[in-house]
């Protein structure tokens, strides 16, 4: 069994279950980098600050550079009865850097040595996530520039309601993922704090620098207070929380294309390169990647519920327990990451079915409103008008027609208010055009609304 470097106060040994039970090594080795980072920028500011001399910081830097590149290379060798990531790199250290090595860790602890590395990591993860948002919110936006002919019968409760724009529905989710981005966003502003300093949860009493630790560390402040440091994982749940909204937009967008992909719907077909067959049925082809989006959903959710109930109850300041919050975090970046590249890469490659998707915003009565509004603006209230279209429905339904349909006569016997204009009003075309209220499906403004995104993703780019 490793020496353990904190064990002055042992005279017996940790047992090999236990060392199996407590080791985090095997998900916490990927923040390597971040330690290693955060030692260094520790390390050279002790020298600094003459707590330790400059030729130990030397032989120190020297070293975890070193180590560095052997973990890179693949020639560190990682031992359960050195716990986590934080022991591997300075029982190592001490090899490579003699003596000089135990001077690295005056003035820290592992509490806020953690703390450190994972606001570090999730720093990086946020920032990549941000970026491939705007790259799949691009994706939509052009998509729905490129589809502006296209109508789709829009639903509430999965049933047809009115006539929209395909393009206006994309954009929909360019709404959800923009909000998705400015939670990110949001949410690095609490990660962007730097708790080294804090040590156990005490402080210090050396004269340490953490502004300029901090400013080295690209950290835009530093932690308040020394016990919040490090019993504070307040910024891992919010990220959870951000993740776990991002993918339920991505499974209702999911639930759409497996939707749309039946043979009952028809509208839009699946790329090969993301659909799978039957091991029986040779005519199947499904939408695994959508459904597999879908269901990692409930992991991510998991996961959250996982960090809550971590930290529910825990007394301040640092708790074992807090160990258990990497695996679910790194998960959550992990899936929310590969769910969004699927989508990058699957989305443009989607058929559109123009012709279906008209035929079924043609049919079941989607204009009904407006007949409505058409009887509304003739002078009769709208509850009545509103009544009168309905037994108008219930008529078509009884003959088997639409209202656009029916003979000029046929509707006139519900109301003399009908004249031959009303089915210039029932037109598809003109249905959403009459929908100009800002934010509404008519063409000009879906076409001004791509026009705002694609500026503001423009200027983002800047």
């Amino acid at each position: 069994m490793a020496k353990k470097l904190w064990g002055g106060r042992f005279d017996g040994k940790t047992s090999a279950i236990m060392e199996d039970f407590s080791s985090s090594i095997d998900f916490d080795k990927r923040l390597y980098i971040q330690d290693i980072e955060g030692s260094i920028a520790h390390c050279m500011m002790l020298a600094r600050q003459g707590i330790i001399p400059e030729d130990d910081s030397d032989a120190i830097v020297n070293g975890l550079n070193r180590i560095k590149k052997e973990i890179e290379n693949n020639t560190f060798r990682f031992d359960n009865g050195l716990e986590d990531i934080h022991m591997h790199i300075e029982s190592r250290l001490l090899e490579e850097a003699g003596q000089s090595a135990l001077k690295l860790h005056t003035a820290r602890s592992r509490n806020d040595q953690v703390a450190l590395d994972v606001r570090m990591w999730l720093k990086k993860e946020i920032s990549e996530i941000i970026q491939a948002l705007g790259q799949f919110r691009k994706i939509i936006v052009e998509m729905a520039e490129q589809n502006m002919d296209v109508v789709l019968p829009g639903y509430t409760h999965l049933q047809r309601a009115q006539p929209i724009l395909f393009s206006h529905h994309l954009m929909a989710y360019y709404e959800m993922f923009s909000r998705d981005a400015e939670r990110f966003s949001d949410c690095l502003k609490r990660v962007d704090v730097m708790p080294l300093g804090a040590a156990a949860l005490a402080g210090t009493t050396y004269p340490i620098d953490r502004e300029a630790v901090a400013e080295s560390l690209g950290f835009a402040r530093v932690s308040e207070n020394s016990v919040d440091s490090v019993s504070d994982r307040d910024f891992v749940i919010e990220f959870l929380s951000a993740a776990s909204i991002c993918m339920i937009h991505f499974s209702r967008i999911c639930e759409e294309i497996i939707l749309w992909s039946s043979s009952e719907f028809d509208f839009i077909g699946l790329p090969d390169a993301f659909s799978t067959g039957s091991s029986i049925m040779p005519q199947k082809k499904n939408p695994d990647a959508a459904e597999l989006v879908r269901g990692k959903t409930g992991r991510v959710f998991g996961n959250l519920m996982t960090l809550l109930t971590i930290m529910k109850s825990l007394p301040l300041s640092y708790n074992r327990d807090m160990q258990e919050d990497k695996e679910p975090l790194f998960d959550t970046a992990d899936t929310l990451g590969a769910c969004i590249e699927i989508y990058i890469q699957m989305l443009p490659k989607l058929e559109i079915k123009k012709e279906n998707m008209l035929a079924a915003a043609s049919k079941g009565y989607l204009n009904a409103t407006d007949m409505a509004d058409y009887l509304a603006t003739k002078g009769m209230p709208f509850r009545k008008a509103h009544e009168c279209a309905g037994k108008m429905v219930a008529h078509g339904i009884s003959k088997n027609r639409e209202l656009h349909e029916m003979e000029l006569s046929e509707l006139q016997s519900f109301s003399p208010l009908v004249s031959d204009d009303i089915f210039e009003a029932l037109s598809v075309e003109t249905i959403i055009e009459r929908r100009s209220s800002y934010g509404g499906t008519a063409k000009k403004n879906v076409a001004a609304a791509i026009k705002r995104a694609l500026e503001r993703m423009a200027n983002v780019e800047k």
